[in-house]
């Protein structure tokens, strides 16, 4: 089964965790912190704050920005349930924005026009999460000049993103955003086997997310009710949570980042190489704005019936059958259970849903021969000439 994505693992990776393994640290430590200033440093950004999943960065972002009970959030249908849940993690109310047709990330015009009516109502929200679905980021220019008009926060979900680019700058520069959080699954850009991180431009965010991340712990006199008794003294200061990273994890997490140059680039011959071999398909092939630069976690086309596509559960099984480990994403957050008892249904947001019906994700990764994408590309061609009966 050739899987929809993998992690590339090198020997320099394992050498680089050993020498953790040998080392006096293994959970949080030096090569941590040395991971956070480093992937900081790759994104232009001033702080980086790395913990042990995106889902607990997006949880900690909304905790630096205040979002609790009686607060906002609104974010993409098309993505990972994370997305949304963090603000549920809070007690915030959620909601969501059409997305795009073509790019498939948050729509810049239905938040404006949802934004329009919100502020009529009362009912503003107070942040938002754009996501940069499969790498390509969103229209943060103009996400940011709405931000600055209505008066939300802005957090960019930008899991699929580590290495893109809008315009000048990379993404997690912050330069449209309040945080950006990344994630290091192993399908992911890089991997530190599970991770997250969270970059800022604001210190006070930085220090709000860390104090959160390791229990609402600190040893900093200046925020102490008390003066210290000695050395071991600590307090409590807020209700956090235990999100570090390992120094094992940051280990392989600044490995990794040594070859995010050349696995961006490999991604994106691969891309190429889909691009040419699928043009005579019965499949729409993703597409890529000008002025940004996509860093390709993922590689979606969407089964084109009026090309004569049979329906996407018969060209995913037939796929699967195949060999070939296709996967959806996203089913919309809006339909799940969860969110329908919240209020939601289907129909509520059209085009995610539209393009759900028709989304297959295909393989994409690094180590992905040509041969095998051959494979995948031949597999397709039959399965889109499948007839129903």
């Amino acid at each position: 089964m050739i899987p929809y994505g993998r992690q590339s693992i090198a020997q320099a990776d394992i050498d680089a965790v050993v020498e953790v393994l040998r080392s006096d640290w293994l959970t949080t430590g030096p090569v941590s912190e040395h991971f956070e200033q480093a992937f900081a440093r790759e994104c232009g950004a001033r702080e980086g704050v790395a913990a042990n999943s995106a889902t607990s960065s997006l949880h900690l972002a909304c905790l630096a920005l205040g979002i609790g009970p009686g607060k906002r959030l609104w974010t993409s249908p098309n993505t990972f349930v994370a997305s949304a849940n963090c603000g549920r993690y809070c007690g915030a109310e959620v909601d969501f924005v059409d997305i795009e047709p073509d790019t498939f990330n948050m729509s810049v015009d239905a938040l404006s026009q949802k934004l329009v009516a919100a502020k009529a109502t009362g009912t503003l929200p107070d942040v938002v999460v754009p996501v940069h679905f499969a790498g390509q980021p969103c229209d943060m220019d103009r996400i940011a000049e709405l931000a600055r008009e209505y008066g939300f926060r802005v957090i960019e979900d930008a899991a699929h993103a580590v290495g893109a680019r809008f315009g000048e700058h990379a993404t997690g520069a912050c330069e449209h955003s309040d945080i950006a959080v990344f994630s290091f699954h192993p399908v992911k850009l890089i991997t530190t086997g599970e991770g997250g991180l969270a970059t800022t431009n604001d210190p006070e965010l930085a220090a709000a997310m860390r104090s959160f991340r390791s229990h609402g712990i600190t040893r900093e006199p200046s925020r102490m009710s008390a003066a210290p008794d000695g050395d071991w003294y600590y307090e409590q200061v807020e209700l956090g949570f235990n999100y570090r990273m390992t120094d094992i994890a940051a280990a392989l997490g600044l490995s990794q980042l040594d070859a995010l140059a050349g696995f961006i680039e490999r991604r994106e011959q691969l891309v190429a190489r889909y691009d040419e071999r699928l043009e005579d398909l019965a499949v729409i092939r993703p597409v890529v704005r000008s002025g940004r630069r996509s860093a390709w976690h993922l590689y979606v086309v969407q089964v084109d019936a009026e090309r004569g596509a049979p329906p996407r559960r018969a060209v995913f099984e037939a796929m699967r059958k195949g060999g070939i480990g296709v996967n959806v994403h996203y089913i919309p957050v809006h339909t799940q259970p969860y969110y329908r008892a919240l209020g939601f249904e289907p129909g509520d947001f059209p085009v995610a849903e539209a393009y759900y019906d028709r989304a297959i994700s295909l393989p994409l990764y690094p180590d992905l021969s040509e041969s095998d994408q051959d494979r995948v590309v031949d597999t397709l061609r039959a399965a889109t000439r499948v007839v129903t009966r």
